[in-house]
């Protein structure tokens, strides 16, 4: 029987008074709690193609309707507000939606348990979280096989070690060897226990939704959590047009305490959507308003966050295609339409259809993550680890992403221009014709002028063969096996974290085991 918290093995400790190397990416002060972005939005499309799309969504909402199953108070809540409820089907007069979610925030606090880990969500800013849901894992030595609690657990400490991530995610990957109505249990503790950032709960029934917030209660207290967003929960759409009732139960539950959703709708290009860009934004646009409106209705002013996942497939076999070019430019446009809403975004992330860590996996992660960045996402799930389109989480995947978010870290600060910069005293000490190498400017900045890859080859080709000849995937291996030996968890106030395995011990010991 499954009756107690899963523990984790004794963690070695990293010597202390090192100095950590900027190569290597250990440093944590090199870290920021989130980016504040200095450079614009990419706007593609122009007004009216703006309101065309709104207004086929108005007629989706308005002629064909959604379906809310299996949740009548969801049902209840549509018929105190106006919109016509036939069954389970409900249809909405155009703007009703709109006026609904004007109170939800336009940017928000998620609170970490370290206050300096808070992130912010909305406006400039953007947190890149770990990819999330995958039943797999893999690596470079065992291959692909089903996560486990320690495979988990694995994956939140390579998330805290790293200073290009924000956040520590939620389903990192499946722990299938912890029964399923009790694996949420671990699951949050252990983003408590192994990690000090911000983190995600379950949404796989209302009371394990319920169970994640309580845990958040204990940690922060339960005055704190009524004030202030702690924990996110990442609900979808079962598309095309169906809100069923685990999702909207859960959805509730997380509004209700005050704690934001996170709305997204899953369009399979042809297959769960139309097989055109415009007519699958029209669709995610009218399924996500729906789910954020309905945030709203369980608690005004509930922090909601509009989410996207567009996809394609392929039409010659029916299997699904992540990294591609149309859902990539789509996140463009649903950037657009969720800042006409003046609601937080989350949009695209790190995807890729790839079995390996390999060169499919970096360009089709580059395609989709460089489309999160520029659509103005704010919290980009799927930033690290994603492959096997998201049945599979890939060690060294996810310490190869992390890198590449290292690189979009000063890709999204832009072109500073200031004295400094524009660097006259290094012209006028240089002259024509000499070098740049060792004058006063270089010496000043040549420790932050760069971003400095952990992980990629920049050495002559000799010197490379002499060290093995070996590739990224190579030295990811050698990387994320390296941080997990020097790993040391953030300490946790031992009070907190014994009531925590106390409700975690009680609530197990309160059902029997469930496997499905």
């Amino acid at each position: 029987m499954d009756t107690a918290l899963a523990t984790d093995a004794a963690v070695p400790r990293r010597t202390r008074g090192t100095r950590p190397n900027r190569r290597e990416g250990a440093g944590r002060s090199l870290g920021v709690p989130y980016i504040t972005r200095n450079i614009p939005t990419y706007d593609i499309l122009g007004e009216e193609s703006l309101l065309r799309i709104e207004a086929i969504a108005d007629r989706i909402l308005a002629e064909v309707g959604i379906e809310f199953r299996d949740d009548p108070v969801s049902l209840d809540h549509w018929r105190r507000a106006g919109a016509k409820v036939d069954g389970v089907r409900v249809t909405f007069e155009p703007g009703m939606l709109k006026e609904i979610v004007a109170s939800a925030p336009h940017q928000f606090t998620q609170h970490a348990r370290n206050p300096a880990r808070n992130v912010e969500i909305g406006g400039n800013n953007v947190v890149f979280s770990p990819a999330y849901g995958s039943p797999f894992v893999m690596d470079l030595d065992k291959g692909r096989r089903y996560g486990t609690i320690e495979d988990f657990r694995n994956l939140i400490k390579l998330a805290q070690s790293s200073p290009w991530l924000h956040h520590s995610g939620g389903t990192i990957c499946e722990p299938v060897d912890v029964p399923v109505n009790k694996r949420h249990l671990d699951m949050v503790y252990s983003h408590i226990k192994y990690s000090d950032r911000a983190f995600m709960g379950s949404i796989t029934a209302e009371d394990r939704a319920e169970d994640s917030i309580e845990m958040a209660r204990i940690l922060f207290g339960r005055d704190f959590v009524d004030r202030n967003c702690v924990i996110l929960g990442n609900v979808n759409v079962n598309s095309p047009l169906v809100w069923d009732g685990t999702m909207t139960k859960s959805l509730r539950a997380y509004a209700r305490a005050n704690q934001a959703a996170v709305i997204v709708p899953f369009i399979l290009g042809g297959a769960m959507g139309p097989v055109t860009n415009a007519g699958a934004i029209a669709q995610s646009y009218a399924e996500t308003l729906a789910g954020c409106a309905l945030t709203q209705l369980e608690r005004k002013g509930a922090p909601v966050i509009f989410g996207n996942f567009l996809s394609s497939m392929s039409l010659r076999s029916g299997s699904p295609t992540f990294g591609t070019p149309e859902p990539a430019i789509g996140s463009m446009v649903v950037g657009q339409l969720a800042r006409r809403l003046g609601l937080p975004l989350r949009c695209a992330g790190n995807f890729s259809n790839s079995k390996l860590p390999d060169a499919q996996a970096m360009q089709e992660g580059a395609m989709s993550m460089l489309s999160a960045v520029h659509c103005g996402a704010n919290f980009i799930l799927h930033s690290a680890g994603f492959v096997d389109g998201l049945l599979a989480m890939s060690y060294e995947k996810f310490v190869m992403d992390t890198d590449f978010c290292g690189a979009l870290h000063a890709y999204l600060a832009g072109v500073v221009v200031d004295d400094n910069t524009l660097a006259m005293d290094a012209f006028l000490q240089v002259g024509p014709g000499s070098h740049f190498l060792g004058c006063d400017h270089t010496m000043r900045n040549y420790q932050t002028a760069f971003w400095d890859s952990a992980l990629s080859d920049n050495e002559p080709f000799e010197k490379w063969v002499e060290e093995g000849e070996t590739d990224m995937a190579t030295r990811a291996n050698r990387a994320w096996k390296k941080t997990l030996a020097e790993y040391e968890a953030p300490p946790l106030d031992v009070a907190r974290d014994e009531a925590l395995i106390d409700y975690v011990t009680r609530r197990k010991e309160s059902m029997a085991d469930a496997w499905y």
